[in-house]
């Protein structure tokens, strides 16, 4: 057991919609801090001004409520455009916190751990092209470190730009345990001295984040891999300040089948993009928890709660961690599959078509197994609502004929209309037994009587079509594609 109260956060920055990655980090944060009984939180990264999207940060609050994410700390919408913050340590976007960042930066600037830096945008660039010319590695050259007080004062008072930059000690080693990769390590050369505030005012996202995961009690940060390389630099923060470090987990990556970084290019990333095309929210959670992390056997289906009990950080896999569509659409199949037809029409409310809700549950329960995702409703109700119309040569079968074709139907129709039970299994064995009795094959009958009755090469077996429309809708398509053949 850990000593201390666990206590996890997701901080997404407000620069589009909530991407798998993101719902992953966040997930894994959370199914952490409740399997100790500790505290989740939500914090909102928005002092990249240049890189803010207006909305953002409503879109990603939206898609983790939508999850089923509930934090203990953060901000939570009230309705589509409105929110409120819920917890002891906010304001939880690092945009409303700027006060706190500078009060803490004095702190770092009196200690004589950070300082004034006026160097302008030119003499940088000048300095890194001198540097890569010399296959030099690119990092500030300390000019402004040894300013005098005086010197400070002056440029101050003469309003000159300035960003503040960490005092990085010029040697050693910085090391910490990684929960998923065991130590890590790296020299203290090779770390900048960062900028900690921009010349806007505004601190950078490494001064923000050290100090908000401070006074937010945070003890586990779980992010992505790409994090690594910012680790020794959060570290030397928590140094200069003399605080406690926070044990960290960087999850591997997210790759394309084609092991190439997942990315909007080859797909859809983003969540609101999966709900809105039909896929449940439970399926997602199940499915993302998977990326990554393996289960002490071979078990795939799992609740949230489920999670909670299940999940181990340790057992959470370095290499990168393939996100397969086709994956995804078994879970979420299995999950509709396993729904009653009410709940799926409930869940289902925005894309459904305009049909009486007796006869869709009777299609739902017939074809629910059929479906991938909820959009895919309209489409197979389509079916049992009208035919498509189809020209007469689709209705035989490549390896059949006209005769062939036009004799099994008359056959089918001349039974059906003394035929009582209209239920899928019985109606299937009625049309073996004609395929049989009568010399021909299956594609004889069964391809010409699936056209007739979807207008369509690929639907639902016609038993099942026949099943749901019933008796006088099923003769009159019959009678239709007959005449076509005539």
């Amino acid at each position: 057991m850990l000593n201390k109260k666990v206590k996890t956060r997701f901080a997404p920055s407000p620069t589009g919609y909530l991407h798998i990655g993101g719902l992953r980090s966040a997930l894994f944060s959370y199914l952490f801090a409740k399997q100790y009984n500790g505290k989740f939180i939500l914090r909102i990264e928005d002092t990249d001004r240049s890189r803010y999207v207006e909305g953002a940060e409503l879109q990603i609050i939206n898609s983790l409520q939508k999850m089923g994410l509930n934090w203990d700390e953060g901000p939570y919408l009230i309705n589509d455009t409105k929110f409120k913050e819920k917890g002891q340590n906010g304001p939880y976007f690092q945009s409303k916190r700027l006060k706190i960042y500078k009060e803490y930066l004095k702190k770092l600037i009196s200690s004589k751990k950070a300082y004034y830096c006026f160097c302008t945008e030119e003499r940088l660039e000048k300095l890194r092209a001198e540097q890569q010319s010399q296959k030099q590695p690119t990092k500030y050259d300390n000019k402004c470190r040894n300013l005098t007080e005086s010197e400070v004062n002056r440029k101050l008072i003469n309003n000159e730009k300035y960003v503040v930059r960490l005092k990085v000690p010029d040697k050693g080693e910085i090391k910490f345990n990684d929960i998923i990769r065991s130590q890590v390590s790296f020299q203290v050369e090779d770390v900048d001295d960062q900028i900690l505030i921009k010349s806007d005012g505004y601190p950078t996202y490494h001064l923000a984040v050290v100090i908000d995961d401070h006074l937010m009690g945070i003890t586990h940060v779980i992010r992505g891999e790409e994090w690594i390389s910012s680790t020794p630099k959060h570290i030397l923060i928590y140094q200069a300040f003399g605080w406690e470090i926070p044990k960290f987990a960087h999850l591997p990556l997210l790759l394309n089948k084609d092991r190439s970084k997942l990315s909007k290019r080859q797909g859809d990333v983003a969540i609101e993009d999966y709900l809105d095309k039909g896929y449940l929210a439970q399926s997602i959670i199940n499915y993302v928890a998977l990326l990554g992390w393996h289960p002490k056997d071979d078990r795939e289906i799992f609740r949230l709660k489920e999670l909670i009990k299940n999940f181990d950080l340790k057992r959470v896999q370095k290499a990168g961690a393939i996100f397969d569509l086709e994956k995804l659409n078994w879970f979420n199949s299995y999950y509709i599959k396993n729904m009653s037809e009410k709940e799926i029409i409930k869940a289902a409310v925005n894309s459904l078509p305009q049909i009486d809700e007796k006869l869709l549950i009777k299609i739902l329960k017939l074809e629910k197994g059929r479906l991938n995702t909820l959009n895919q409703i309209e489409e197979i109700c389509h079916v049992f609502l009208e035919v498509k119309e189809y020209n007469k040569e689709m209705l035989i079968f490549k390896k059949s004929t006209k005769e062939d074709t036009l004799k099994s139907l008359m056959l089918v129709k001349e039974k059906l209309i003394n035929f009582k039970k209209f239920k899928k299994d019985k109606l299937f064995i009625l049309f073996n037994q004609i395929v049989k009795d009568n010399n021909l094959k299956n594609g004889d009958l069964f391809w010409p009587l699936r056209v007739s009755l979807s207008g369509q090469e690929m639907s639902p077996p016609p038993e099942e079509i026949l099943e749901i429309i019933g008796k006088e809708e099923s003769l009159k398509r019959i009678n239709n594609a007959i005449n076509k053949l005539k």
